[in-house]
Order: structure tokens, then sequence, then C-alpha cells
């Protein structure tokens, strides 16, 4: 199952991606930085969602087990 940070950081950094392309091709450094700064964000957070499901499955499994106790 994916969970709002595993999405919303796939979105930044796709977003961030096209940003720091834009800024590229336009010759702008600082919309090429924020679009580097958006997608290094957008990482940050999909790995944190990463570890929110690890965790809930965890949770989960350890629930699972004690039931079949």
């Amino acid at each position: 199952m994916i969970n709002k940070d595993q999405v919303k950081g796939t979105i930044k950094d796709a977003a961030g991606k096209v940003q720091e392309e834009a800024g590229k091709l336009v010759g702008n450094r600082s919309q090429e930085a924020k679009g580097m700064k958006k997608q290094v964000e957008g990482k940050a957070q999909k790995a944190l969602g990463d570890v929110k499901e690890v965790a809930k499955n965890a949770k989960d499994a350890v629930k699972d087990a004690v039931k079949k106790h």
C-alpha cells in the first residue's frame, strides 16, 4: 500500500526535475537550484513514507502473529 508521504514525495521529486530542466533550458540558475532542492525534499519525503510503510507492515505482522498464537 502507498501512503500520502510516498505519493507527495514522488510528485515533488518529479516537479523538481521539471523545474530544474526548465531552469537549464532558459539559463536561470535560480530556478535550476530550486528544482534541485525540490527533488531532494521530494526524495526525503518519499523515504519517510517508505519508513512509515515498513513500520506499519511490521506492526500488522506482529498483530497477526499474536492473533495466531
